[in-house]
């Protein structure tokens, strides 16, 4: 684990460095990993980008004082809800 020194207000503080971690392999439909390069560039980003946002909203919630439980709950149903507007088998998808 990774940790990160925040300074505060003349003090510091140790807390674990979320925006540290290895992306996933991404898999097509099929189970076979992605191979273009350019692609996974773009997950990769888009999923550190989205981590660094979650992370942010749950720190932010704390700091306001509402329940971390509720938040992660919050953040778990929001990811739960989404759609894609792709159906993962449509023939005009690229491979």
């Amino acid at each position: 684990m990774t940790i990160m020194i925040v300074l505060t207000l003349g003090s510091a503080v140790a807390m674990p460095d979320t925006s540290i971690r290895i992306p996933p392999t991404w898999l097509k439909p099929d189970g076979t990993p992605v191979s273009c390069v350019e692609k996974i560039k773009v997950l990769n980003e888009n999923f550190m980008e989205l981590r660094q946002a979650a992370a942010d909203v749950l720190e932010d919630a704390i700091l306001i004082g509402c329940s971390e439980i509720q938040i992660r709950a919050l953040l778990h149903e929001l990811v739960d809800d989404l759609v894609s507007r792709y159906d993962e088998d449509s023939p005009g998808r690229p491979d």
